[in-house]
């Protein structure tokens, strides 16, 4: 077994759980999030604790366990704060801005990129730190990675696109003995 599986997960009073035929429903102050459970995992609920349990034994139960257990537990705090990743645009004439559901990116292209925000997702401008917001964790996480891969950080400026908490390992160039 799983020791992540074995964790209750403590569900909040904001937070209402819905689980019928193998699917289950969290919806919270942030939101409404859908996940299918694996055939090999059960969920029971009691009033304000949930668990997640081996309906099948086999090989894999243990490793799809603790990954239900994970993904359950991110559906209830996502539904309850929600999930932020922050990134840096560094460069000379680089900026960003968001116009609704849209992120355009001047990087240093010819043209403007423009990255439309799946639904669900929302995003802010504080200079040049851009925040991706929103209750699905791997939907804010996935956003985050394809704004990066626009313009990823180069190693000898450090110009591009990049995590707040990110460190780039500089090189010295040319000039550098």
């Amino acid at each position: 077994m799983s020791r992540i599986g074995k964790k209750p997960i403590v569900l909040p009073g904001s937070v209402k759980v819905a689980y019928a035929d193998r699917k289950l429903v969290v919806e919270g102050p942030k939101g409404k999030l859908e996940q299918e459970i694996h055939p090999t995992c059960d969920l029971k609920i009691d009033e304000n604790v949930m668990t997640v349990e081996i309906a099948q034994d086999v090989r894999k139960a243990g490793a799809f366990h603790g990954m239900t257990r994970a993904l359950v537990a991110n559906m209830v705090t996502g539904v309850e704060k929600g999930f932020e990743k922050s990134l840096e645009v560094n460069g000379i004439g680089y900026k960003v801005e968001v116009k609704g559901q849209t992120v355009i990116l001047n990087v240093g292209y010819s043209h403007a990129v423009s990255y439309e925000l799946p639904e669900g997702v929302t995003a802010s401008v504080d200079r040049n730190i851009l925040k991706i917001m929103g209750a699905d964790k791997q939907a804010v996480g996935q956003v985050a990675a394809n704004i990066r891969d626009v313009r990823p950080p180069e190693p000898y400026k450090g110009k591009g696109i990049k995590y707040v908490d990110e460190f780039i390992q500089r090189k010295a160039g040319k000039t550098g003995t």
